[in-house]
């Protein structure tokens, strides 16, 4: 009689764990990471932002200091805003590969600048930059009083996979 219960229950045990298996791996599978842009208006679509960024089931997030244009010998730039800009660009490209992440999975990026008019005629270096990468990210920029040494432009950036 205990052989006969046992049996069952293995037969059963095994039954329960066959259909559990897959439905289990579906809920792994429903827990990769989701991006979605929030956009109420298109003007920004010419810009290369979005307006807000909601991200959910993020495996890990990458906070990067503003990334500027300094050699790898730790030597400043004093070049023009277009050099600066693209050197910074590569920095923090660099900043983000060696960490494990992809340029797309940029959803912030800060921009400050020393000067927006002198940023504006090189503005379409970051937009290209940005399409390279299909990245939708929520940004803002700000004119600062200065930045360190002779940068003129530094880039900070939220990362996430």
């Amino acid at each position: 009689m205990k052989k006969a219960i046992i049996k069952k229950s293995a037969k059963l045990l095994t039954l329960i764990l066959l259909i559990i298996a897959p439905v289990l791996a579906q809920a792994q599978k429903t827990a990769q990471m989701e991006k979605r842009s929030i956009n109420p208006w298109q003007w920004q679509d010419e810009r290369s932002y979005v307006q807000a960024v909601e991200v959910k089931n993020v495996q890990s997030t990458l906070y990067i200091s503003g990334q500027t244009a300094i050699s790898a010998e730790g030597i400043s730039s004093n070049e023009n805003m277009g050099s600066q800009l693209t050197k910074a660009l590569q920095n923090l490209e660099m900043v983000i590969s060696k960490a494990g992440y992809e340029p797309k999975g940029i959803v912030r990026l800060n921009i400050y600048t020393t000067s927006t008019a002198e940023l504006w005629p090189h503005f379409g270096i970051l937009q290209a930059w940005i399409a390279k990468h299909g990245i939708k990210q929520a940004t803002t920029l700000l004119e600062v009083k200065s930045l360190f040494e002779t940068l003129k432009v530094e880039l900070e950036a939220t990362v996430v996979k």
